[in-house]
């Protein structure tokens, strides 16, 4: 069914409509980020707490990377219609789940035990509407791809660019309309949901009577087996891990299961494709691991720097998302076909490798407004172009991997951030707080600090409770008094609900890398990103969202619908937003802390700021690696686009 779409300029209509089908990714995005994290909102309306808030977020993520790869295996057979219409579909029952779960708890006359019945009915319509939210971005994501490389396939890196402009752009639009709402939005939240129906309903009516192209792949006749070969062994193994590392870490599996899953599909996929994968694939594909983990892992840390002087600016800390997006629209949308056409797409990559080192590593010393905002462009200038001129070199050098390569890359990267890029960064900010703790007040650090685990091994790091146990006797009595009081009302155990408070709201501690706006902004880019627990590094690392100490019922995560929400028993039967927020005021209590704790506390953030400098190891690796692979196309003649139809199969050309 190859049409007029293959030819060099392209369906504007069928562009536009993969451009605003983005569009709604991010609009699903940011709107259910916002609904998840502020507490006035659905931690209010559906009577959970901020563990289980980022458990209900992270169902909406890990559904997206692992969707990318899935849909890729299938979808030149179903076609690209078919997968168009089912995203469609998923929003459409996304936000039938989302209002089913509004009306559920907002029934007139609910209070007391009918009430928490149905705030955990309700719960469960919210996670797996996120679920299925989550497939229906991944599935956007696995069409609109390969469909515009097929189209621009002489100018794809220039084109995936301008595509995935619209990311940023549905971020900054979304933001903006978000901030408008907002009085609006505290009165009744469904409004956040029609958000989407816009965009949704444009991109179904642009590309439903559209012919979509055959992609390149099957229309130079590259078999599917020939598909599975570019990949190979090795990349499936990478994806492999990372798709039942994710699954069991949502799920429970003992790592017996993730490795026997892992082994058996990777061995059935060797005995098919009998190949260990393209080499120029492979490396391309471990360079992603650290990409999406200097893109995404990093912009919790940098948020953090970001928002303190907005806020003491009067500024909406929303606008910090705003304005990271609005450089990466507007650089994407406008710059990237011709700095492409000056550097070729390696060039481009070398240079915003450069850029992310340097702007990270001045941010990691920076102080002041002004310095933290140019610095923080610099970096954003960096990153921009990392993703799709990523996406870009795949389709480019690897066409006969078709939809596969073009798509598992991405999903490997997401997948990445979660597991391994997010915990490390975590243990590097930790590691530079204690480092800055024991040279400026060593004798503090042992009364502050606990031993916790992730998935390398153990490691030291900075407990906010002991931190503010260091006010004033009176002042910490008050406090404890003021907490145990609300939870006796509510028939609440003071250390478990205190502990997991605390931590999250602790001063960019583990959880904090999920709960900051700019990496929500990210997660799934891209990212990140992130996905339940995934970022939690000691023992929430653990398919447990809850610290396996408390062990109520530590396999909660594994079935949230069907007994609503671990935390949400230990809500009030009564008066449930109202008891939450006493709680916070009470957990909130210790805000004048005394001279001491306000200079380890400036410490701690001066410390985890400086972590910037350490994690400058991800694109300073990127860098050498893309400073490798301009040698080797310069060897080759120069970097040039391989053409299916012009080339006899061999990958000549590179």
């Amino acid at each position: 069914m190859s049409t007029s779409t293959n030819n060099k300029e392209g369906d504007p209509i069928l562009f536009w409509g993969c451009f605003i089908a983005l569009i709604t990714t991010a609009f699903a995005f940011i709107t259910r980020a916002f609904l998840v994290n502020d507490t006035s909102f659905w931690p209010s309306d559906f009577g959970f707490d901020t563990v289980k808030g980022q458990e209900l977020f992270g169902a909406g993520i890990w559904p997206f990377a692992i969707s990318i790869i899935v849909f890729s295996l299938i979808i030149d057979r179903i076609g690209y219609k078919v997968a168009m219409i089912f995203s469609f579909v998923c929003y459409v029952i996304y936000s039938a789940l989302a209002l089913k779960a509004y009306g559920m708890v907002n029934a007139p006359g609910l209070e007391g035990e009918a009430l928490k019945t149905a705030q955990e009915a309700a719960f469960g319509n919210l996670y797996w509407g996120s679920v299925i939210l989550g497939l229906g971005n991944g599935t956007v994501e696995a069409f609109i791809n390969p469909v515009v490389a097929t189209m621009y396939k002489k100018e794809k890196t220039k084109w995936l660019n301008i595509l995935h402009a619209g990311w940023p752009g549905g971020l900054v639009i979304g933001g903006i309309l978000t901030i408008i709402l907002g009085a609006q939005a505290a009165e009744d939240w469904r409004i956040l949901i029609y958000l989407i129906a816009g965009p949704a309903i444009i991109y179904l009516a642009m590309l439903m009577n559209k012919e979509f192209p055959q992609n390149e792949r099957v229309s130079s006749g590259v078999s599917y087996k020939e598909m599975l070969a570019e990949f190979g062994v090795i990349g499936a193994a990478i994806a492999g891990y990372l798709i039942f590392k994710q699954l069991g870490m949502v799920f429970g599996w003992s790592d017996g299961v993730v490795y026997g899953l892992l082994i058996a599909s990777v061995a059935g996929y060797g005995v098919y494709c009998q190949s260990l994968g393209r080499p120029l694939l492979i490396f391309l594909c471990i360079i992603m691991m650290p990409l999406a983990t200097t893109e995404l892992g990093t912009d919790g840390a940098i948020t953090g720097i970001m928002e303190e002087p907005m806020k003491v600016a009067g500024w909406h800390p929303l606008w910090v998302l705003i304005y990271t997006s609005a450089i990466m629209m507007v650089l994407r949308f406008f710059f990237a076909g011709p700095i492409v056409e000056k550097l070729t797409p390696i060039g481009l990559l070398v240079a915003s490798a450069a850029l992310a080192v340097v702007g990270l590593f001045m941010l990691s010393s920076a102080s002041g407004m002004m310095a933290i905002f140019v610095f923080a462009t610099l970096y954003g200038f960096g990153k921009t172009f990392f993703w799709p001129t990523m996406l870009g070199v795949v389709s480019e050098q690897c066409p006969k991997g078709g939809a596969l390569t073009l798509n598992a890359i991405a999903g490997i990267g997401m997948l990445t951030v979660g597991i391994v890029g997010g915990p490390l960064i975590g243990k590097m900010q930790e590691d530079s707080a204690i480092k800055a703790l024991t040279d400026a007040k060593p004798d503090v650090v042992e009364s502050v600090s606990t031993e916790r685990t992730y998935f390398l091994g153990g490691y030291t790091a900075v407990d906010m409770d002991k931190v503010n146990a260091l006010n004033s006797p009176e002042e910490e009595s008050e406090s404890k008094g003021e907490t145990e009081s609300n939870n006796e009302e509510n028939g609440e155990s003071t250390d478990g609900e205190n502990k997991n408070e605390n931590t999250e709201d602790g001063e960019n501690t583990e959880t904090s890398l999920l709960e900051q706006p700019a990496n929500l902004q990210q997660l799934a880019a891209l990212m990140a990103l992130p996905v339940s627990g995934a970022l939690i590094l000691d023992e929430e690392a653990a398919p447990q969202p809850v610290d396996g100490e408390a062990g109520e019922e530590p396999d909660s995560s594994t079935e949230p619908p069907a007994d609503g929400t671990t935390d949400g028993t230990e809500e009030p039967v009564e008066g449930g937003a109202e008891a939450s927020k006493e709680d916070e005021l009470a957990e909130e209590a210790p805000t004048e802390d005394n001279a001491e704790v306000k200079e380890i506390k400036e410490i701690i953030k001066k410390g985890k700021q400086s972590a910037l400098a350490n994690i400058t190891i991800f694109p300073i690796f990127m860098l050498i690696c893309y400073i490798a692979l301009h040698v080797y196309f310069k060897n080759q003649g120069g970097y040039k686009v391989v053409d299916l139809d012009e080339e006899d199969g061999s990958g000549g050309g590179h």
